[in-house]
């Protein structure tokens, strides 16, 4: 068993690290992907967005297992009745079984399930390690490769209320940080940023952030004074995409 999880944490290890963090008005997935077909970040349901790290073809397989799981729960009985918790600890029995079977390898994968509330206290951040265990989060989280050091200099910096401006520079920060403690620049073409952001008037919070919004917001001066004109006026914007 012991070999079996080093094999599995050498593959995610490989893999670029990414970041959900709260923010004032949701949640924001921030992750360095050159691809714009194969997504790190996706849409579950109304209110719940899925993040991984690791092998693409594993992880996309728990994606759509994922989305089949929540639109039959939320036909079956009611569209509440799809949370994060219990599209987590569906993840977390198909890692257990798959980690524990002598059969097949272990899926090289970091999961984060997350899930936006009317308000801050009622978001949910589950983040599911390869063995199928479930760690409860607050504030940010970071798996990947260099998901240590960038979860410690968040834990460090990242605070409640902060506006999607100035969680969005906080994570980009973060993901700059090389292993030897240099910084580098990833420029906003080479990030995949998505949101949940829970004052879209839609029952769907999910959204992508791309273009000149994406742009403007790595480039404001003074997020703490403009975060409300800065993503309101483009909540609805052409640059935004859903799933």
């Amino acid at each position: 068993m012991a070999d079996r999880a080093e094999y599995a944490r050498k593959g995610i290890a490989r893999g670029r690290s990414l970041v959900v963090m709260q923010y004032a008005d949701g949640i924001v997935f921030v992750g360095e992907n050159p691809s714009r077909a194969l997504h790190k970040f996706s849409e579950i349901y109304d209110r719940i967005g899925f993040a991984a790290a690791g092998k693409y073809n594993e992880y996309e397989n728990l994606r759509i297992g994922g989305v089949r799981y929540a639109d039959l729960r939320g036909y079956t009985y009611d569209r509440d009745d799809v949370t994060a918790r219990g599209l987590a600890n569906v993840y977390a029995q198909t890692l257990g079984t798959i980690f524990s079977s002598a059969g097949e390898k272990p899926y090289e994968v970091e999961l984060v399930v997350a899930e936006v509330g009317s308000s801050p206290e009622g978001d949910q951040i589950y983040r599911l390690p390869h063995d199928g265990s479930i760690v409860d989060e607050h504030g940010s989280v970071a798996v990947g490769g260099n998901a240590e050091q960038i979860g410690s200099f968040l834990d460090q910096r990242h605070r409640d209320g902060m506006s999607l401006a100035e969680a969005l520079k906080l994570a980009v920060q973060a993901l700059s940080r090389d292993t030897n403690g240099s910084e580098r620049e990833i420029p906003a073409e080479r990030l995949e940023v998505a949101v949940l952001d829970r004052t879209r008037p839609q029952s769907r919070k999910f959204k992508r952030i791309v273009g000149r919004q994406l742009a403007r917001l790595l480039a404001a001066r003074e997020p703490a004074t403009a975060p409300t004109d800065a993503v309101g006026d483009e909540a609805e914007g052409p640059e935004g995409s859903e799933e």
